[in-house]
């Protein structure tokens, strides 16, 4: 079984876990970005009824 051999910094963490949350919080406005395009209309990248 793989053990880790040393402790992971605190800061090393924190980098880690931010872009975990940053590629979420990207996804998500990316999501709703499209959403709100085709909502109003002015989607041209997006194929669908119009």
């Amino acid at each position: 079984m793989a053990v880790p051999k040393k402790r992971t910094s605190l800061s090393k963490k924190r980098i880690r876990k931010n872009i975990w949350k940053s590629k979420g919080r990207r996804a998500a406005l990316k999501a709703f970005s499209l959403a709100k395009s085709l909502s109003t209309g002015n989607s041209q990248s997006f194929l669908g009824d119009k």
